[in-house]
């Protein structure tokens, strides 16, 4: 039999690594309105689930003073569980342990953490909170940091990996993120910044808070950097979990299904006077999208972001779907750079996932503007064009008012790989606007005519009747069927049942050359 000193031993160890920094760090991290690195995994994994691995590992660092010091853990808590009843690697990083900063083996713990995850094919979540490279490891910081991005890399499009910004993230330390799939951070308490307001000032003179600086709200609504925020550490983890619903646990499965009572036939009569009798009127998009979701539930992302351009999660008959939806409510839905780049990256997460696509379609153009043309919208815009053409995934496109031009082609049309091609009556699919179009079909005849004014009204006329409609591009093939709004539920849902069993594949090759 064991020795009861062995036994009681092993428990007095495993209780003093629990404590991190210890208790005076703790309290002090609570006061600081945020949670332990234990209590985070504990609020994140299913109850009694959470095994953690690497228990004992600490540095082994004999510069200046590190031989003396002791960090349980090296500052990193890893491990494993259930989330929802489904496998997920996580770790998180321990603020009270050197203040989460990461050294040699720090690093190589959360190494293992990628390493296992890809070979179980499961999701990695990692709790961001750290004062970045330890600077008594020097160049084997850096190492490790080196070792986390390449593996980041190399699991980018097979497994889902989120990041959780729950305190600093300085220097290096912000692109491990950046490689992820997700980032999200909590409001107040979580920076990103690769060099701090101290250095900025010091070198540029700029005077910046770090809040306005990286804060949580400066990277979901300015940078675009990060996708979500949430109020608190227990709010934002309930959102990871919540994403984590929608998503498969690796690029080989698709994402569980949620059974839901929402009828599949289900008729959406306030569909039919949603679009405004006048054209240059906006709307709610997101009212379209409620409408047809089950249950009226949809997942936001980067919702405070390009807010021209929704992308979001729905489900229909129980099935996730990946939603890029025009906002006609904001710079009436136009693509600009930074829609472009949002709709771009959600489009290529959903086709790496195995989540089809729904575009909701109502845009008059690209943005115009010298701020545009100089900034690269052409560069910008193609990412948008590129990405769709090379999602294999089922794509369902819904025309609900204007596709003008190359945003018509933009958001997915025939030639971009669209499956299928709905349009409701109120769609015009033509290369401009009626307005623009008649100055320039019909200049001759408007200049001639012994009343202009009228004569360009009745030519408005004449090419809306021609073209801007949907019919036109129905007689031609590029629209399968112009429906009724009140039927789009039903439609979209027997278009993505039909298409389940698609098979797609690209020409073989390392890879394309995405215009970054």
């Amino acid at each position: 039999m064991m020795a009861n000193g062995k036994l009681e031993s092993l428990r007095r160890q495993k209780a003093e690594i629990s404590l991190g920094g210890g208790q005076k760090r703790i309290d002090k991290q609570h006061e600081s309105g945020k949670l332990t690195a234990r209590e985070r995994l504990a609020s994140f994994f299913d109850e009694g689930t959470f095994v953690e691995i690497d228990v004992f590992v600490s540095h082994r660092s004999s510069n200046f003073d590190m031989p003396s010091v002791h960090a349980p853990g090296d500052g990193v808590v890893s491990g494993y569980g259930n989330v929802d009843g489904r496998l997920v690697f996580a770790y998180a990083q321990d603020f009270t342990v050197l203040g989460g900063s990461l050294g040699e083996y720090h690093a190589e713990k959360i190494v293992k953490a990628q390493k296992m995850a890809m070979k179980m094919g499961v999701p990695l979540v990692g709790m961001n909170d750290s004062g970045g490279a330890r600077i008594q490891e020097g160049v084997n910081a850096l190492s490790g940091y080196g070792k986390i991005f390449y593996n980041n890399t190399i699991a980018s499009g097979v497994i889902p990996q989120i990041s959780v910004i729950m305190g600093p993230c300085a220097g290096g330390a912000v692109y491990s993120p950046a490689i992820t799939d997700f980032i999200f951070m909590v409001d107040g308490t979580s920076q990103m910044f690769i060099t701090g307001p101290q250095v900025i000032k010091a070198v540029t003179g700029e005077d910046v808070s770090a809040e306005k600086l990286g804060g949580a709200m400066t990277h979901n609504s300015v940078s675009g950097v990060a996708h979500f925020i949430g109020k608190d550490d227990r709010d934002t983890i309930a959102l990871v979990k919540e994403l984590l619903s929608y998503m498969p646990s690796n690029n080989l499965e698709i994402a569980p299904p949620k059974p839901t009572a929402d009828d599949t036939n289900r008729i959406i009569p306030e569909l039919n006077d949603i679009i405004p009798d006048n054209p240059n009127k906006g709307y709610d998009v997101y009212k379209v999208i409620e409408a047809i979701a089950d249950d009226g539930r949809y997942f936001d992302v980067a919702r405070h972001y390009a807010k021209n351009i929704v992308t979001c999660f729905i489900r229909l008959a129980g099935s996730t779907v990946g939603v890029i939806a025009n906002q006609p409510k904001v710079a009436a839905g136009c693509l600009d750079i930074n829609a472009s780049d949002k709709a771009a990256r959600f489009v290529r997460r959903c086709d790496a996932f195995n989540i089809p696509l729904l575009n909701i379609v109502d845009v008059p153009g690209f943005l115009h503007g010298v701020g545009q043309e100089t900034g690269g919208i052409i560069r910008h815009g193609a990412k948008l064009l590129y990405a769709y053409c090379e999602a294999t995934v089922p794509k369902v496109t819904m025309i609900l008012r204007k596709a003008y031009g190359g945003a018509y082609i933009a958001m997915c049309n025939k030639e971009l790989g669209a499956d299928l091609v709905f349009a409701w009556p109120s769609a015009q699919i033509a290369v401009m606007g009626a307005d623009g179009a008649a100055n320039i079909v019909f200049r001759k005849d408007i200049k001639d005519a012994e009343d202009p004014i009228a004569k360009r009204a009745e030519k408005v006329s004449e090419y809306e009747e021609k073209f801007n409609n949907p019919y036109r591009a129905a007689e031609m093939g590029y629209v399968e069927d112009v429906i009724e709004p009140a039927q789009s539920r039903q439609r979209l849902i027997s278009a993505f049942d039909m298409l389940e069993s698609k098979r797609e594949s690209l020409p073989a090759k390392k890879h394309g050359n995405i215009p970054l």
